[in-house]
């Protein structure tokens, strides 16, 4: 298991060679309902590490929801066709399509899945086709984990890390074509490049419970709490995800947890194109973290972020 003792140089060779271009310095985007409600920071943040590596995104014009947890839940044709609907658009668009929302990335790549397997699917040509990548695919390439270490400005020294990738981006790997879904190491690496100590831990990949998280918040605290747990016996002062619900499950939950049992640990929570922003940002941003619900200043405060 590399796991975190994996270098740059390794990820280098291990990465196939289709995998080492974005189209054109531009890419399709589609942020979904999370990005533009309550995970606006991400998106930002997103826009923010894209004009750093001078890519432009182009936001799918008149995106839909991606129908998440509820439509196919309800409705196999229903989930099919909304997220079918944003694909047609991005065939029209002829770019690779970023997806930092694990949930939507998931649900684009099952639409996918339908239409090439499903007959009688109706669709426009191209849609099945369209190259739908998630964030840690992006940001994990060797030649953009390069350019990323050319402008890093802050390093992370000393901050103990956890990268957790939560467990729609590679789970069923018939669905997400993860290479490695139990071991992923594009989040490792990138939290490498910007200085941080990558603590090695199991539960990298283990479900927060998701949308869950309204009817089963029992449960959802639970899950939450044995992942806050193996990430302090790791040693770790932050955990780093890529997904707006296990952002939002893991920082919510902590906060009821610690209500319950005051010796319940509290561990901040950040998106990994937030720590990418500030790192290699010439200015601090002002009121960068305030969305937070678990302050995380003063562990960055002394890294000067």
């Amino acid at each position: 298991m590399k796991g975190n003792g994996v270098t740059t140089e390794e990820a280098r060779q291990e990465t196939p060679a289709t995998e080492t271009r974005t189209a054109a310095l531009e890419m399709g985007y589609y942020p979904g309902c999370s990005l533009h409600g309550t995970a606006r920071e991400y998106d930002e943040s997103v826009r923010e590490v894209a004009r750093l590596l001078a890519v432009e995104l182009l936001e799918l014009p008149d995106w839909n929801c991606c129908g998440a947890s509820s439509a196919h839940m309800t409705d196999h044709g229903l989930a099919v066709a909304l997220a079918v609907r944003n694909l047609e658009i991005a065939a029209r668009q002829g770019k690779d399509l970023l997806v930092p929302c694990a949930a939507c990335f998931q649900r684009l790549k099952a639409a996918q899945k339908a239409l090439r397997e499903e007959p009688g699917s109706q669709h426009e040509p191209g849609a099945a086709a369209v190259p739908i990548r998630h964030l840690g695919e992006w940001l994990g390439r060797p030649e953009t984990l390069a350019r990323i270490r050319d402008q890093v400005k802050t390093r992370l020294k000393g901050l103990k890390l956890v990268p957790y990738y939560g467990c729609l981006i590679t789970r069923p790997p018939a669905v997400t074509d993860a290479p490695e879904p139990e071991n992923p190491k594009e989040l490792d690496l990138l939290l490498k490049v910007l200085g941080a100590d990558v603590r090695k831990w199991s539960f990298k990949t283990e479900c927060c419970g998701g949308s869950l998280t309204m009817p089963r918040a029992d449960l959802t605290r639970k899950l939450v709490s044995r992942i806050v747990r193996a990430a302090v016996r790791a040693g770790a002062q932050a955990i780093v995800t890529m997904c707006p619900m296990c952002q939002a499950n893991l920082e919510s939950r902590q906060i009821d947890l610690k209500k319950e049992d005051a010796g319940h640990p509290l561990v901040p929570v950040f998106f990994a194109t937030e720590l990418v922003a500030a790192c290699t940002a010439s200015v601090g941003k002002s009121g960068r973290w305030k969305p937070h619900l678990i302050d995380p200043s003063g562990l960055l405060g002394p890294l000067g972020l």
